[in-house]
C-alpha cells in the first residue's frame, strides 16, 4: 500500500482528472454504449422471437432453438448488466466508487458469469452441430434431454468461474482530500485467488475457440468427403432433400466460423485488459502501466459489447429464411407459412403444371391411335357389312371380330381421356 499511497499523493498534485477522458470524448462514448444497448435488446430480443417461430412453423429443430435463445439470453445479461454500470463507473466517475462493496461484487461475478456463459453457449450449439453432422446415429441416440442438459452445463460452468470473484472483488483505495480515490477493483488481500481466475477463464477462452475452429473443421470434411460416402447418404435421402440438408449445414458451418471469428477479434483487447489486471499487483504497477490500463478500457469495453450485438446480425447474414422473419417481426407483419404447407403447395403445382404437360401428348396420341385404328379397320367394316352372308371365304364370325376390333382402340381412347385428368386430380388432391 505504501506504493499506492506515493502514486496517490502524485496524483494530488497533478490532479487524478488529468487521467479522465475529456467531456467531448464521454458524450461521444454515451452515445455510442447507448446505440449498442438499444441494438442490443432489440437484435437479440427479436431473435429470441423468431427463432420459436421458425421452431413452431417446423424449420428449426427444438435443440437449436433452445441454444440460441440461451445464447441471446446470456447477450441480454451482458449488455443490461455491464454497459449501465461501465457507462457510470469507467466513463464519467472512473476513480470513485459509490455503489458500495457489496454491489461491487455481485456486479462482478454476474458479468462475469453471463460473459462466459456467451462463449460456453457459442460451445455447446457448436457441439450439437458438430454431433449432429459428423455422426448423425449417436446424434439420434442421444436426443432428448441432452440439449437441456447441455443448457445447464453452461450456466453451472459459468457461475463456477465466476464465484471466485465474490470474494477476490471489492472496493479499494485511498481517500486522499479533496477526492475520492476508491476503485471496485480486485483486493490485494484476495490476490492469489483473482490471478487464479483471471488466467483460468482466459484458458477457458482459447479452448473454446480452438475446440470450435476444429469442429467446424471437422464438419466442413464431411461435406467434401469422398464421393463412396456420398453415395451412400444418397441411398437414404432424394436429391432435392440431400441437396437442401446440405446447403442447411453450410449455413451451419459459415454462421458458427463468423462467430468463432468475431468473438477472437471482440474479445481479445477485454482479454488484454484483464490480463494487466492479474500479471502484476497493484502494488507493482507503474504510472505509465496504470496509464495505460486506464485508455485501454473504454476501447476494450466497447469491441466487447460490440460482440454481444453482432449475433442477431450474423444470424440474417448466414440464413435467407431466418433474415425475412426477422424483418416480418420487426414490421409486425407475420406472413411465414408453416414448412409443411409450403412444401405440399409446392408439391402440388409442380404435380400440376406436370400433369398438364403430360397430358397434351397422352391425347395427341390417343387421337392418332385412333385415327390410325379407325383407317385400318374401315375397309374391314365395309366388306363385312357389304356380305349379305357368311361365304365360304369368310369365317362365320367375321363381322363380330371386325366390330371388336374397330371398338376396342375408340374403348382405349375414351378411358384414357376420361382417367387421366380424373388420376391427376386425385394425386393432386391428395398431395394437398
Amino acid at each position: 500500500m505504501d506504493l499506492e499511497y506515493e502514486i496517490a499523493q502524485e496524483m494530488k498534485e497533478e490532479d487524478w482528472r488529468d487521467l479522465e477522458q475529456p467531456t467531448p470524448v464521454k458524450v461521444l462514448l454515451t452515445v455510442l454504449y447507448s446505440l449498442i444497448l438499444l441494438t442490443g435488446i432489440v437484435g437479440n430480443g427479436v431473435t429470441i422471437r423468431v427463432t420459436q417461430i421458425l421452431q413452431n412453423k417446423g424449420y428449426l429443430q427444438k435443440n437449436v432453438t433452445d441454444h440460441m435463445v440461451s445464447l441471446a439470453c446470456s447477450d441480454l445479461l451482458v449488455l443490461l448488466i455491464g454497459l449501465p454500470v461501465e457507462l457510470y463507473s469507467a466513463i464519467w466517475f472512473p476513480f470513485s466508487s459509490s455503489s458500495g462493496n457489496v454491489a461491487c461484487k455481485v456486479y462482478n461475478f454476474l458479468f462475469e458469469a453471463c460473459s462466459y456463459a456467451t462463449i460456453l453457449n457459442v460451445a455447446t450449439l457448436s457441439f450439437e452441430r458438430y454431433v449432429a453432422i459428423c455422426h448423425p446415429f449417436r446424434y439420434k441416440s442421444l436426443s432428448g434431454s441432452r440439449t437441456v442438459k447441455l443448457i445447464v452445463f453452461v450456466w453451472i460452468t459459468s457461475a463456477a468461474v465466476a464465484l471466485p470473484l465474490l470474494f477476490a472483488t471489492g472496493t479499494e483505495g485511498l481517500r486522499v482530500e479533496p477526492q475520492n480515490i476508491t476503485f471496485c477493483t480486485n483486493l490485494t488481500s484476495w490476490w492469489v485467488m483473482y490471478r487464479s481466475s483471471i488466467f483460468g477463464a482466459f484458458v477457458v477462452y482459447v479452448l473454446v475457440l480452438v475446440s470450435v475452429g476444429i469442429m467446424c473443421k471437422k464438419m466442413i470434411g464431411v461435406l467434401r468427403g469422398p464421393k463412396e460416402h456420398s453415395a451412400k447418404k444418397e441411398e437414404f435421402l432424394s436429391r432435392h432433400q440431400s441437396s437442401k440438408v446440405k446447403a442447411s449445414r453450410k449455413q451451419t458451418i459459415l454462421f458458427l466460423g463468423l462467430i468463432v471469428g468475431t468473438l477472437a477479434v471482440c474479445w481479445i483487447p477485454n482479454q488484454i485488459r484483464r490480463l494487466m489486471t492479474a500479471a502484476l499487483p497493484k502494488a507493482s504497477w507503474t504510472m505509465a502501466y496504470f496509464q495505460a490500463y486506464v485508455y485501454l478500457h473504454p476501447v476494450a469495453d466497447t469491441f466487447f459489447y460490440v460482440s454481444s450485438v453482432l449475433n442477431p446480425f450474423l444470424y440474417n447474414l448466414s440464413s435467407r429464411q431466418f433474415r425475412q422473419v426477422f424483418l416480418q417481426v420487426l414490421r409486425c407483419r407475420l406472413t411465414i407459412e408453416h414448412v409443411n404447407k409450403r412444401t405440399l403447395a409446392g408439391v402440388a403445382s409442380s404435380a400440376a403444371a406436370g400433369s398438364t404437360h403430360s397430358r397434351r401428348p397422352l391425347v395427341l396420341k390417343s387421337l392418332r391411335r385412333g385415327r390410325s385404328t379407325r383407317a385400318e379397320d374401315k375397309p374391314i367394316t365395309l366388306v363385312t357389312f357389304q356380305s349379305p352372308g357368311p361365304g365360304p371365304s369368310c369365317p362365320p364370325n367375321s363381322d363380330d371380330s371386325s366390330l371388336r376390333s374397330t371398338t376396342l382402340p375408340s374403348t382405349t381412347v375414351s378411358e384414357s381421356l376420361t382417367l387421366e385428368p380424373e388420376h391427376a386430380v386425385g394425386s393432386s388432391n391428395e398431395k394437398e
